[in-house]
């Protein structure tokens, strides 16, 4: 055997060797190599919002029936420290307040992703004009002002279940227009504070009852709000209503519950209204 094939077997030798040692501890120098680089360190790592938890949204129909409970059910917290409702879930004492559902001034004020002080008006003009061109509105309306109007922030809520819950604008003529002449102004209104939708209303008006037609402004005004599965209702109890013009009609609501609006007018001082019962 010549020197340079023992050269040439033993380099072979001692290769595969190296290649032995690497395969058994390689792995796990390597392993150590890497915790060395992140033991004992604080690392941050965004996460995209396919990992965030699940939030609830309420749909228009669940909207409309939480919005009319609270208008009809509402019972004022025993305290007036107690209405402020745009704090988080965590830190409002529910168990102020009285009732299932409760309608609340919100004390807080409009968060970063609804309707300002500033915007409501403005939002409740472009909304007025909006139901004019969908025929639920007369066209004669009067558009709104600060100096006329007063606009109030609410929260609605459902007690029990507080995950449900919504703010809402009430704009009203103000006191002070009581001697002015309301024709063709709005009287009241509820305003989605989110949205700037116009879930009811109250407006005087220069036509009559015979001039309008509430099935047609029905039909619009649920497209307008995007609500579902309209039926006609027949009142239990028609004495209940202080006006013989009216039609009433029944909306899905929440939990098998559904959702009472009427369409009315009040003769005589010739008022046109939405309502939720």
């Amino acid at each position: 055997m010549t020197v340079q094939r023992k050269r040439r077997d033993l380099t072979i030798l001692l290769f595969t060797i190296f290649i032995l040692l690497v395969s058994i501890f390689g792995p796990e120098q390597i392993s150590r190599y890497n915790d060395r680089g992140s033991l004992n360190q604080i690392t941050v790592e965004e996460t995209g919002p396919e990992s965030a938890g699940y939030r609830y949204t309420m749909n228009s129909n669940e909207k409309l029936y939480l919005l009319s409970e609270c208008l009809n059910h509402q019972v004022l917290p025993e305290s007036e420290l107690s209405a402020m409702t745009r704090i988080s879930s965590s830190e409002m004492d529910y168990q102020e307040l009285m009732g299932t559902y409760a309608f609340v001034v919100n004390r807080q004020g409009p968060s970063g992703k609804e309707i300002t002080d500033e915007e409501i008006y403005e939002i409740c003009n472009r909304e007025i004009k909006t139901l004019k061109s969908c025929r639920v509105l007369p066209e004669a309306v009067r558009e709104v002002n600060a100096s006329s109007y007063l606009a109030v922030l609410y929260s609605a809520i459902d007690v029990l279940e507080p995950q449900n819950n919504m703010s809402v604008w009430k704009v009203s003529l103000s006191t002070s227009q009581q001697n002015a002449d309301k024709t063709n102004r709005l009287i009241d209104a509820y305003i989605d504070a989110g949205t700037g939708k116009i879930y009811g209303f109250y407006v005087r008006t220069e036509n009559t009852w015979s001039e309008l037609d509430p099935e047609q402004m029905m039909e619009d005004w649920e497209s307008y709000l995007g609500l579902t599965g309209r039926e006609d209702y027949e009142s239990v109890n028609p004495l209940l209503e202080t006006t013989p013009n009216y039609r009433k009609y029944r909306f899905p609501g929440m939990d098998d519950q559904s959702t009472v609006v009427t369409v009315g007018f009040y003769d005589g001082i010739n008022e046109l209204f939405i309502k939720l019962n």
